[in-house]
């Protein structure tokens, strides 16, 4: 199992808003391995084994080593439409409804 945690050291788990989404691809040039884009041109969080999760509000683990390019990626997005959170709360801590 691959390590993933914040900064200070919780389990995060990402989604897109596909309603929101805008097709750019910048998450997926920032996050590869986490993002990618679909046939629809909507951008769709990865599971196990590369599985586009396409059902509506699908997360996927954040893995430690690619947290700032998810990052990076939520706060680039021009739709706005990345959301980060915490797994133990589900509190956003990244994204357009992070506090």
């Amino acid at each position: 199992m691959q390590q993933r945690a914040g900064a200070e050291g919780e389990a995060l788990e990402v989604w897109i808003d596909q309603d929101l989404c805008t097709g750019d691809g910048i998450c997926a040039q920032y996050a590869p391995e986490v993002f990618e884009l679909d046939i629809d041109g909507l951008a769709y969080v990865k599971g196990a084994g590369e599985e586009l999760l396409q059902s509506a509000g699908a997360t996927a683990p954040v893995p430690l080593p690619l947290l700032s390019d998810v990052v990076d990626s939520a706060k680039e997005c021009p739709g706005e439409c990345i959301h980060v959170r915490r797994v133990s709360d589900r509190a956003e801590v990244y994204g357009p409804d992070a506090e």
